[in-house]
């Protein structure tokens, strides 16, 4: 029942401490400047506009003006042909609703112009003069959400993608050396089942990655303090998007290995090479991510060299492993080809 009205997450107390700034501010200037009712509109433009990305309390303050104006529009039509009965609120407010859904506007912007006419009228003074007060008012009160969202600390959320894409890296470099030693020893049917089912929680990770990414990419925009991030996550991205294709080979290398595993895999010469370029493979993973962030949360490599760049001997597999064997190579070689794109050959 609580999950109605709490959240999982609470929102930072700095976002807070800004949206009761503006508010307060957003208050105060409008009383000064435009005497007369309590700047109801201003308070409220500025608290909807302190949002957690400057990008989104842009749309924010721009969804909140127009909404505004068309509902104040509305509103000061009906009022001065029909007054400000209570049947008129209730005709402003299906025809808002009717005129948003008409001009192909936001849900959020919908509201606005349906709240505003309401209020306009419910307060009785729906005269030319107070809905044009009401919309300077609004204004204001979305400059100013978004001027103090820039000037006290601009959100910038790389933080949580550097965690996203950290947190990947570590499974994918475990997952990887689950599945090397799964290859060396004989599995039962639920660990096999365990194998696979662990692999494929990777996609569920790399899309909060991505997910988290975005949101960055977001914060970013129109925040002053980009220009010293963008390149962190341009290698953000980078490294998420040479993960995700070691995320679809590894899936592919376990699902194989659990629909052909046999008892008497673990002879075959050329697997237990593979194993070995696995556990290289979750190295160079790891190595990565070092190189992206040296106090990332995982456990140090051996070595600072890239060990997928060794070589690998394969040797033919008996027949009823071929299939298996091939398909194990296939993935491997792409895992190598993504993970060593930008390492130099070892020389002869």
């Amino acid at each position: 029942m609580t999950e109605l009205f709490r959240a999982s997450r609470r929102a930072p107390v700095l976002q807070v401490l800004k949206s009761a700034v503006a508010t307060v501010a957003a208050w105060l200037l409008c009383a000064w400047l435009i005497p007369g009712p309590l700047p109801v509109f201003a308070a409220i433009a500025a608290l909807l506009v302190v949002q957690p990305s400057l990008n989104q309390s842009f749309s924010k303050a721009v969804e909140r003006t127009v909404g505004v104006i068309i509902g104040v529009a509305v509103a000061g039509l009906l009022g001065l042909v029909l007054g400000n009965g209570t049947w008129v609120v209730i005709a402003a407010i299906v025809i808002a609703l009717l005129l948003a859904w008409a001009l192909r506007m936001t849900s959020g912007t919908a509201n606005q112009v349906a709240i505003s006419a309401m209020l306009v009228l419910a307060l009785g003074t729906a005269t030319p003069g107070y809905a044009l007060d009401r919309i300077i008012e609004t204004m204001i009160g979305a400059v100013i959400g978004f001027i103090v969202n820039v000037l006290i600390v601009p959100p910038v959320a790389i933080a949580p993608a550097h965690r996203s894409v950290d947190l990947l890296g570590a499974e994918l470099a475990n997952t990887l050396d689950r599945l090397g030693d799964a290859l060396h020893r004989p599995q039962s049917a639920a660990s096999l089942t365990e194998l696979l089912v662990t692999a494929r929680l990777l996609r569920p990770m790399r899309e909060a990655a991505d997910s988290a990414i975005r949101t960055a990419v977001e914060s970013l925009t129109l925040n002053p303090r980009a220009g010293r991030h963008r390149s962190e996550l341009t290698e953000l991205q980078t490294l998420l998007d040479r993960f995700s294709t070691v995320v679809t080979q590894t899936i592919g290398m376990s699902r194989t290995f659990y629909d052909r595993y046999d008892e008497e895999l673990e002879t075959e010469p050329t697997v237990a090479a593979i194993a070995e370029q696995l556990h290289r493979a979750a190295h160079d993973v790891r190595l990565l991510v070092q190189r992206l962030d040296d106090e990332a949360d995982l456990a140090p490599a051996e070595d600072q060299a890239p060990a997928l760049t060794r070589p690998l001997s394969v040797a033919a597999p008996r027949s009823g492993h071929w299939v298996l064997v091939g398909s194990l190579l296939v993935d491997l070689h792409r895992i190598h080809d993504t993970l060593t794109e930008d390492v130099e050959p070892p020389s002869r």
